[in-house]
């Protein structure tokens, strides 16, 4: 089969590689009827998160049908349509039983070398190095899919796979980070980042109520598209953000904040971010915490930090006593994907929201190693990469 492969920084290629197989009883096989490059899949195109390794699958949003399952597998069956999540869980666990499905305590078969690095384990991921179980990624033709009779959301007929696509990671992804921030009636949200999640996390603080919400952001592209789902667009290369954020909320700052930008944040003005690139460059710092900075500064107190955007390692210069003495709570994590799927397909399935907004972009595999870099450089207008294996 034909797969895209990280064969090192700023190197994906489309390879021929051997189909998987089945390997477990509660395995699965899919075949992929599409698939897309995800923001996070940037961290490792730019080389920034460990243990990566050449020849790694990439990818970990994507769906298709079913066309083969293992023998203790009761949930699928040949034929079924599905959506796979990008957290892979177990469902007996400790944590699967609370809903905590993206720190399932079985899913990650690196497990040890996990337990070094964050304390205890995270879920296994696809695509997403072997801090995270090492699992072959869905930019491909075909994906094993391990516990594969829980790792799943099963699309009923007359939705296309544009609408529903984003069930395994960006919708919900957008959702929780919203559900986090106990959004008020009264309260504006402010969002740093108009990408994909950041688009999802506006249409869910808009469907969940949010008085007011608000988008930091610099893409042109982006802060239209921003500005169709309801929002309240910044542009930071021509305003400052905290004053228009006190100007819009009467000198008390925003009672909510988003950062759905994470490790890998650009600002073109302020000291800190030169700091960073250069700590960065130097490998004292694998972060770019501006986002979580200036959130910090700006939020109201007694209010609410919601983190969906990745961080992979170490950051510095955070103002944490600043967050302390004003009462911030933080609410952050991998998404626990399938916590909100049922919600999320009634609401695509009632016309609430068509995730298929987001997409820019639909290309065949092959050209997927050339997308990454449009992506990245978001050239051509791109916001969001479909792909057609």
């Amino acid at each position: 089969m034909r797969a895209l492969r990280w064969h090192g920084k700023h190197d994906i290629r489309c390879d021929t590689v051997p189909d998987p197989i089945i390997e477990e009883g509660r395995d699965a096989i899919i075949k992929v009827s599409t698939c897309a490059i995800c923001g996070s899949d940037l961290h490792l195109f730019d080389g920034f998160m460990p243990t990566m390794e050449s020849g790694d699958i990439m990818g970990h949003e994507f769906m298709g049908e079913v066309v083969e399952v293992g023998k203790n597998n009761k949930a699928l069956s040949t034929g079924d349509r599905v959506v796979i999540p990008f957290t892979i869980f177990c469902g007996e666990c400790d944590q699967c039983k609370r809903g905590n499905f993206s720190v399932c305590e079985r899913s990650n078969r690196n497990k040890e070398k996990a337990d070094k690095v964050f304390g205890h384990a995270t879920a296994g991921l696809f695509g997403y190095s072997h801090l995270t179980g090492g699992y072959a990624g869905g930019q491909a033709e075909y994906v094993r899919v391990p516990m594969a009779d829980t790792t799943h959301v099963k699309i009923p007929d007359g939705l296309t796979d544009e609408q529903v696509l984003f069930l395994g990671d960006i919708f919900p992804t957008g959702w929780q980070a919203a559900v986090n921030c106990d959004i008020q009636p009264e309260d504006t949200v402010a969002i740093w980042g108009a990408g994909p999640v950041g688009q999802m996390a506006i249409r869910s603080a808009v469907l969940l109520g949010a008085r007011q919400v608000v988008v930091i952001d610099r893409v042109p592209e982006r802060l239209v598209m921003a500005k169709a789902g309801g929002a309240i667009t910044i542009n930071f290369d021509e305003e400052s953000v905290l004053d228009r954020l006190k100007e819009l909320t009467n000198g008390k700052g925003p009672e909510k904040c988003i950062d759905a930008v994470g490790m890998e944040s650009h600002a073109t003005r302020s000291f800190d971010a030169m700091y960073d690139r250069v700590k960065q460059a130097v490998m004292l710092e694998t972060d770019r915490p501006h986002v979580l900075r200036e959130m910090i500064y700006v939020c109201r107190p007694a209010g609410i930090l919601s983190v969906p955007g990745v961080y992979g390692g170490l950051i510095d210069k955070i103002p944490f006593g600043a967050s302390m003495n004003k009462g911030l709570t933080w609410k952050m994590g991998q998404t626990h994907v399938n916590r909100w799927t049922d919600d999320l397909l009634r609401r695509i399935q009632e016309g609430q929201i068509d995730p298929s907004f987001v997409i820019t972009h639909t290309v065949s595999l092959e050209q997927g190693p050339d997308m990454y870099k449009t992506f990245r450089d978001k050239e051509d207008g791109c916001i969001k990469v479909v792909m057609k294996p």
